[in-house]
């Protein structure tokens, strides 16, 4: 039912149109707007006013409902952050394990809530450290872990039962795990203690970030066994993050990221389900990962949009019973990709806009840039910025007394719709190419993003769109801002490290835990066990992704422009 009477409508209507001539004709022809047209972010028209006539057929029960409750546009929780902040969890990696471990212990110190790790560049891809491939790329990214024994190093002093703990791995993402597993235990902590995220959605790898290793078919296969292994053996364990960061990051629109991310869970719920998991045993631990750019309005709406289009799919499409199950639970970052190496201070402001936005838009967990990304991994000062402005968002702005405080915006409301709806039409457009995996082989969501990343630069480019200090308020001036400075030694640190597990671990039993490695993998067979079995012998990571890349083969993405 709609909680507009039809009479007032047409009132309205009237109302309005009075309003055009009387009132802003005349100010329009004495002060002519800025432009012609207004856009947001994503290219996406902006009007000059919103009424109750953009949301006339807006019914609260069916499109709002109550925090905590179906469809969960308001939020998941039904006090929100009355009753508990977001989780603050400040994403950090860099070099050594033994230099990771010190930024960790550091952040907690600062009242960081929960560790994320970024692992460089050789790791994402399956390398140890010393690979050829891996040649100069060593913790430029994030932090190398070649093996069990820096992943004991890196969480060294830190009890793993007690903390929450994401991991941005992909395509490794099940040997990362492992690591991690095998450590916890040693520190004398059981599985289901265990309480974390691994990324591990390698469908967007194919489509935007291009980390990926094997093809989609067998890539598939392993995120859907550590669902599985999860549901058995980790139960607060989130097994994957859906993500649409790294979508936006390659240039998408907002309704690009939404919709292609929830695709992919679509995908991923599909393949858990084929596996013959339950869906309400699996469900209510998947969980999201979306970026947040610089049009307030337009991710806020994105937000309430995602929680409302997944809780419909899991209850309508996919039959799931629990309500844990309908929920969109996701961490936010701000975007990477808004940063500049012109006036890196201005990028404070940047950030605590987009942070703002994100609590405003309902997340569970965030993660705020440095303001010298752009040039660097951040130094201590600027993550401790980051993590600032976070709290004082929490604790000084006022936003957190109350629920879903934008709910009844005209134009919250009118954009949330809009969203969806287009959301919608994709979910139509990929369905009738077969599903994701067709879409991906076909180049559908490559060309979408390629599409929008040229428009968005060329609007920069012709100053359409303005950039502070990029293409307007330019100021030629050095920066001034300190940089972090690598330990020159650490990579012979880490290169020494592998070659002492190497010589010092019994290799008859690496061996042959490969060896049995590699008939799970031509087997059916969940490969989370032995996976587990080769990583306590302290098979490294290159030996044990060699393994997948003899069974699955490498894939190669074929050239679709």
């Amino acid at each position: 039912m709609s909680l507009f009477d039809r009479r007032e409508l047409d009132a309205l209507q009237q109302d309005l149109e009075r309003w055009q001539q009387e009132t802003l004709a005349p100010t329009l022809k004495r002060m002519p707007e800025r432009r012609s047209e207004f856009v947001s972010t994503s290219s996406r028209p902006v009007q000059r006013l919103y009424t109750p006539l953009d949301v006339a057929d807006l019914d609260y029960r069916r499109d709002l409902g109550w925090p905590g409750e179906y469809p969960f546009t308001r939020g998941v929780h039904s006090t929100m952050y009355r009753g508990r902040l977001w989780t603050m969890r400040m994403f950090a990696g860099f070099g050594t394990a033994e230099e990771t471990n010190a930024r960790y212990k550091y952040l907690l110190q600062q009242g960081n809530m929960g560790l994320s790790v970024a692992f460089d560049m050789p790791t994402l891809y399956g390398y140890d450290t010393d690979a050829a491939e891996a040649l100069g790329e060593f913790g430029k990214c994030g932090v190398a872990v070649s093996s069990l024994a820096d992943m004991e190093i890196l969480f060294d002093g830190i009890p793993l039962g007690e903390v929450s703990t994401s991991m941005t791995i992909n395509s490794p993402a099940a040997i990362l795990w492992a690591m991690y597993i095998v450590t916890a235990e040693k520190q004398g902590y059981r599985r289901d203690q265990l309480r974390g995220t691994i990324q591990n959605d390698i469908l967007k790898e194919y489509i935007a970030q291009k980390e990926f290793l094997f093809p989609p078919e067998p890539s598939l296969r392993l995120v859907t066994d550590t669902i599985e292994f999860g549901c058995r053996e980790l139960p607060q364990w989130n097994t994957i993050s859906i993500s649409g960061y790294h979508i936006r990051e390659a240039g998408s629109t907002a309704v690009q990221e939404l919709a292609f991310t929830l695709a992919n869970g679509f995908t991923y719920v599909e393949a858990a389900l084929a596996r013959g998991l339950n869906i309400d045993d699996f469900a209510p631990r998947l969980s999201f990962f979306f970026n947040v750019h610089n049009d307030f309005f337009e991710e806020i709406a994105k937000f309430r949009a995602a929680r409302r289009l997944w809780a419909r799919a899991m209850r309508e499409r996919y039959g799931a019973k629990d309500p844990r199950s309908w929920l969109l639970r996701t961490h936010a970052q701000t975007a990477g990709v808004s940063l500049t190496a012109q006036q890196p201070e201005n990028n404070i402001v940047r950030v605590a806009i987009q942070a703002l936005a994100a609590v405003l838009g309902g997340v569970q967990s965030l993660h705020t840039n440095s303001m010298d990304e752009a040039l660097a991994l951040p130094s201590e000062k600027a993550v401790t910025i980051a993590l600032r402005t976070q709290q004082i968002i929490a604790h000084e702005s006022g936003v957190t007394n109350t629920i879903d405080p934008l709910a009844g915006s005209y134009y919250v409301e009118k954009l949330t719709n809009e969203m969806e709806a287009e959301a919608e039409r994709y979910f139509r457009r990929i369905e009738a190419l077969g599903g994701v995996i067709p879409a991906i082989e076909s180049g559908f969501f490559q060309r979408e993003i390629a599409d929008a990343a040229y428009r968005y630069q060329m609007e920069i480019d012709t100053g359409a769109r303005t950039i502070v200090g990029v293409n307007d308020f330019v100021a030629d001036e050095p920066i001034a801002i300190p940089i972090l400075e690598m330990d020159p030694h650490g990579y012979e640190r880490q290169v020494a490290r592998l070659k002492r597990v190497r010589a010092e671990r019994d290799n008859g039993a690496v061996q042959k835990a490969l060896r049995e490695l590699a008939d799970y993998a031509r087997s059916t067979e969940n490969l989370m066990p032995p996976i587990i079995a080769a990583v306590k012998t302290y098979a490294t990571l290159g030996e044990i992704t060699d393994v997948f890349r003899e069974v699955f083969g490498v894939y190669h993405e074929p050239v679709f422009f």
